[in-house]
């Protein structure tokens, strides 16, 4: 009796198994076919330059403006970074560093006009985003006013001595961790924001501060005051290196509420150099800044000659981790005037970053053109082939 009924219910089942597998298979994509309308949509890509103290003699004429804004849009570019903070000076006309004491590196254009807001105009007429860049950070040149003004602001090293050599030559470095160095910086930064119809603010890789300094009176003392540890006399010292990383850290987040708070859809965008470099050299933690969701935008400095080099940086694991929260780019080198670089390497670097879903940032605007063996014409070609169609960045209010 029982054998009879497990066969009779092995022909059921049988019967029932290609039913079950349809079922199956109708249900897996009846769910998959779901996907597309939950998927995050495509990040539109970056394609940006940075404007700089080389381009200022541009930035002072509205008709070269015009002219380098209308070429921009002809080669597809919608992106434009132009400084505003550099060598402890600003770009623009500003009360916060009048009452500093500080008086602004180019105050008006040949017309008497205001640069930024020209520059802005411009391009929002042409459908280009305009992020100011806030280069120079928390460095700035000893001979600066703001060096010799505000002596107490600076830190140093554990040798006592307060400078480093940089790309910029010799500089000083504010105290990120002095609470009128935190609300100088804040103002200024919500001053450009918010003074201006800009999109956003851009921080690179001197929103930091190298790991030899941090040994100033101040910051030694709240160090001991909150860890109840003496300064260790390694700069490199884990714990010592977090503590700084976690205290500029925590500025930037304040410094982030400070500008959404005025201006809830400014792109709070971050240039540093590659993250392992940026951590341990210059306590700058910005991979964990945009786990914090305090980023809007990440472009990073990746200036290799060789491309094999290139690839590995913009290949790393914290990149592709960026490139699914935020929209992501690589910053490029275009050339230097004593460092010119060709179009076949930079057309290379392009690519490379396009292949890997990740935008493109030149630095600079000049050596897009200049500082080559190669022509105007050439390299205006061989940039035309890298964005064949348009990829306009929507703007917010």
């Amino acid at each position: 009796m029982i054998c009879r009924f497990d066969q009779k219910n092995k022909r059921s089942l049988r019967l029932l198994l290609p039913v079950l597998f349809l079922i199956s298979l109708l249900t897996t994509f009846w769910v998959s076919s779901f996907h597309p309308v939950i998927a995050q949509l495509p990040r539109q890509e970056i394609r940006g330059v940075w404007m700089t103290n080389n381009d200022m003699d541009i930035l002072k004429e509205r008709s070269k403006v015009l002219e380098s804004v209308s070429r921009l849009q002809r080669l597809n570019f919608n992106t434009i970074y132009p400084v505003i903070w550099n060598s402890g000076y600003v770009m623009y006309p500003s009360a916060v560093a009048q009452r500093t004491g500080i008086q602004p590196f180019v105050l008006r254009g040949k017309d008497g006009h205001d640069i930024l807001a020209d520059l802005t105009t411009q391009a929002h007429r042409q459908g280009l985003l305009v992020i100011p860049w806030f280069e120079f950070g928390f460095m700035a040149p000893p001979t600066s006013e703001l060096a010799l003004n505000r002596p107490e602001w600076f830190t140093q090293k554990r040798d006592g001595s307060q400078t480093s050599i940089s790309a910029a030559g010799e500089v000083m470095w504010l105290n990120p961790f002095h609470p009128q160095v935190q609300q100088f910086i804040t103002s200024l930064v919500v001053e450009a924001t918010t003074q201006y119809d800009v999109d956003g603010i851009q921080f690179d890789d001197h929103m930091s501060l190298p790991h030899e300094f941090g040994y100033d009176k101040y910051t030694t003392a709240l160090y001991t005051q909150e860890t109840k540890n003496p300064v260790p006399t390694n700069p490199q010292d884990p714990a010592w290196v977090g503590w700084r990383a976690d205290k500029i850290t925590a500025f930037m987040v304040q410094l982030n509420q400070a500008v959404k708070t005025r201006k809830p859809k400014a792109i709070f965008s971050v240039s540093p150099n590659y993250y392992n470099f940026a951590y341990k050299f210059q306590l700058q933690d910005w991979l964990y800044w945009v786990r914090l969701n305090i980023v809007d935008e990440l472009i990073v400095q990746v200036y290799r000659p060789k491309l094999q080099s290139f690839i590995e940086k913009i290949s790393l694991p914290e990149m592709q981790e960026v490139q699914q929260t935020i929209p992501a780019g690589v910053g490029i080198m275009a050339g230097l005037r004593n460092n010119p670089v060709s179009i076949q390497q930079i057309k290379a670097q392009v690519r490379a970053a396009q292949e890997r879903g990740l935008g493109a940032v030149f630095f600079y605007y000049e050596s897009l053109w200049e500082h080559s063996s190669e022509s105007v014409a050439e390299r205006q070609t061989g940039l035309q082939n890298l964005f064949v169609s348009p990829a306009l960045r929507a703007r917010t209010p």
